[in-house]
């Protein structure tokens, strides 16, 4: 029997394939497949094209506001999916809940769902907790991975939500509709022959629900692993996504992993894509979504990193070139790619442009290649939401001052002995090891794959707007579970039999402020990254209970150094013979030098051996008598931390190379700013001071040295120049 599909193979976000007339015959228990036909406007995918990104909708700040798109509002968009008019729908979580919609015209309106819970019916009498992956049937039915309800719900055209499969209790068991159960799937795609193929996450299984509602596991062992095979032999760890081609083969974002799996007919796993071994920064880190194209191309949403990464039928993957972001000259700036800051969902559209939900952004986006002679759009930056009422310290008591130990934008090395590695993301919070952490915010977690590093110094949870570092996390100090949100694996045979070995904190878990989240690590404090709109920011825009910093910073020392890297020293006397001259001498023949200055922070309730780094940093040229050389009238400020760059490599543009701690733990701390390179909003760029351009004569050399709360450094300020 031939039928007309529009649309075919949605996956976990959406995928529309298009352009083809294909034949499927199905091995998996699946009915024998039928003919498909499409008719897009583009007949061939290119390979990694250049994507110009524009905003659908969105205005960056989590809420569920419909209406226009620029005022409309997202908490957690995260699955995508397309119909055949146009209209794109939205699974929308966090506190929202919904099915939403966009329309041709850009309006967004809500489809069906609107509070958290568990319950059929039409529209917004229905009830969805923490909605994920949507896909469409070919008759127009769309299907959503209720991921907090541990069950997948079907919606009709006229907004009826019913349930297909579970009862919202978690388990892992086959069985028909509600007699099954899944344990928080993600990841969903509907064939076309109706078949609804599950990425059932937390129980790392790959699971089947035929047209009558029989719920069947087709691959995956019973725990999570790295293993290729047949059916239950293979293992996965986390898988989040799944996409389904008119052929059978199915396709799997393996997110714990960081891999690509492969699915044939037969059950047979594969891998087809992974990050090479010791790949530090690998642009494949936690895929979360998938989208194919009619003619085998992969798009591939990596959570770590925002990439939206293309894998071509010869098995070959890159990220997406930004069209209007060229990689930067120096290698410090952005590296030329399509960078969101958490990307969700994906579908592809009929022209070959790419709808992507970017969750953390609570933004929609429309990724597209630019027409000829377009001028590129203005990027939207993140917004910040300002938070008036004190807000409770992560470690108790909550309405106490703890001692701050870190702050933003500090330089840190690796255990590797780097002391440039990368930039100190968060704040620092003294607490004792073994110490309880404790959630600051009332929040809902979103990653499907929330936590990372057990029983690492780095163990960590994101939660919220805030991720927790430095703790065992849902474990007490002995290794027991907190309370059941905490999902424990114990080790089941060996030495180590009945100890905890994994711990899952899954999509959907909530916590109110106070709930116990782990307990503090080794390293004797808890870490908190702050972010807004996606990017991280400065966590002292946070007003803590009772914090409060009076003390100045201290600027050690103030240094020239050539373009060779060579320090300009001022004259070396003798004892017999001292140097009553001490301006240090700077030839206008240098053209240009670079300004280094050692300087650090405390606040209050530091001890006296603590350094922290500084906020905002620049410098101002004066004569001699104090008066400002015109173009210094204000001190030129060139670095605020206020967000970061999202290239670690550019913390050393900012630092020189003096800077930093050369291991964790070390008893030395220097922060060695390169006064000279630009760093403000989240964008650096280097630079130096053009001394060639100056008027021969002394000058003074004022180095602006403030912290976050505007203290300004005093002493030791000055550095005393004559340029020749």
């Amino acid at each position: 029997m031939n039928r007309k599909i529009l649309i075919a193979a949605l996956a976990g976000a959406g995928v529309a394939i298009a352009g083809a007339v294909f034949y499927f015959t199905d091995t998996i228990g699946r009915q024998p497949g039928a003919l498909a036909v499409f008719t897009p406007k583009a007949a061939k995918t290119v390979p990694f094209w250049p994507a110009r990104v524009t905003n659908l909708a969105g205005d960056g700040i989590p809420g569920a506001t419909d209406g226009p798109a620029a005022a409309s509002r997202f908490d957690d968009p995260f699955g995508v999916a397309l119909d055949s008019k146009g209209r794109i729908y939205i699974a929308d979580a966090g506190d929202t809940n919904r099915i939403r919609t966009i329309a041709p015209d850009g309006a967004v309106a809500t489809f069906a769902g609107s509070a958290e819970g568990f319950k059929d019916g039409v529209g917004a009498a229905a009830a969805f907790h923490t909605p994920s992956a949507i896909a469409f049937d070919h008759e127009g039915n769309l299907y959503v991975a209720d991921t907090g309800n541990h069950a997948i719900r079907k919606i009709t055209k006229d907004g009826t939500v019913t349930t297909l499969a579970g009862d919202g209790t978690r388990g892992d068991n086959d069985g028909v509709g509600r007699a099954a159960r899944f344990n928080g799937p993600v990841g969903l795609a509907v064939d076309d022959t109706g078949i609804v193929w599950v990425a059932d996450t937390y129980n790392d299984r790959i699971r089947r629900i035929g047209r009558d509602g029989s719920v069947t596991t087709i691959a995956g062992g019973a725990r999570p692993g790295n293993v290729d095979g047949i059916g239950l032999a293979a293992s996965f760890d986390t898988p989040s996504a799944i996409a389904v081609t008119t052929n059978g083969t199915l396709y799997v974002a393996d997110t714990g992993n960081n891999a690509i799996r492969k699915i044939t007919t037969d059950g047979t796993v594969t891998t087809i894509a992974m990050p090479l071994e010791g790949e530090r920064r690998s642009v494949l880190r936690r895929p979360v979504s998938l989208a194919l194209t009619r003619d085998g191309y992969l798009y591939i949403g990596a959570s770590a990193g925002g990439r939206i990464l293309q894998l071509t039928p010869e098995g070959e993957y890159r990220a997406l070139p930004d069209a209007d972001v060229p990689p930067s000259s120096d290698g410090f700036g952005p590296d030329g790619t399509v960078q969101l800051y958490g990307p969700r969902g994906i579908a592809v559209e009929r022209d070959g442009s790419l709808v992507v939900a970017d969750a953390q952004a609570h933004r929609l986006h429309r990724l597209a290649s630019p027409r000829p002679n377009e001028a590129a759009p203005a990027r939207p930056k993140p917004v910040a939401v300002r938070r008036e009422a004190p807000m409770p310290w992560p470690v108790g008591p909550q309405d106490m001052v703890h001692e701050v130990v870190g702050v933003m934008g500090e330089v840190r090395g690796s255990y590797t002995g780097e002391n440039r590695d990368h930039f100190h993301a968060g704040l620092d919070v003294r607490a004792d090891v073994g110490a309880r952490v404790l959630a600051v915010f009332p929040s809902k977690v979103s990653d499907p794959y929330a936590n990372w590093g057990f029983d690492s110094l780095s163990e960590g949870l994101s939660l919220g707007p805030l991720s927790y570092i430095h703790m065992r996390v849902g474990r007490d100090s002995r290794g027991k579970p907190l309370d059941p949100r905490f999902q424990l694996l114990l080790i089941e045979e060996g030495k180590g039999r009945g100890k905890p070995e994994r711990v899952r904190v899954p999509r959907g878990t909530r916590f109110a402020v106070g709930d116990p989240l782990g307990t503090i690590n080794a390293m004797a404090h808890v870490h908190l990254d702050y972010y807004q709109g996606g990017a991280v920011v400065n966590p002292l825009t946070l007003p803590f209970v009772g914090f409060t910093d009076t003390v100045a910073p201290r600027i050690n020392s103030i240094a020239l150094f050539d373009s060779s890297g060579k320090r300009l020293r001022p004259p070396q006397g003798t004892r017999k013979k001292p140097v009553l001259d001490k301006r240090l001498r700077v030839p206008r023949s240098l053209g240009e030098v670079n300004i280094v200055v050692d300087a650090y922070d405390q606040v209050d309730g530091n001890l006296a051996r603590r350094r922290l780094g500084l906020y905002k940093l620049g410098y101002q040229l004066l004569r001699p008598d104090g008066s400002v050389v015109p173009g210094y009238e204000r001190p030129l400020i060139t670095q605020v931390y206020d967000r970061l760059p999202r290239n670690p490599d550019a913390v050393k543009a900012v630092y020189a190379p003096s800077s930093g701690i050369t291991v964790y733990g070390s008893k030395s701390t220097q922060f060695a700013y390169a006064l000279d390179s630009h760093l403000q909003d989240g964008e650096v760029k280097t630079g130096s001071w053009k001394v060639g351009a100056l008027e021969p004569g002394e000058y003074i050399l004022r180095v602006y040295a403030a912290d976050y709360a505007g203290q300004v450094a005093l002493e030791g300020r000055d550095l005393t120049l004559l340029i020749e």
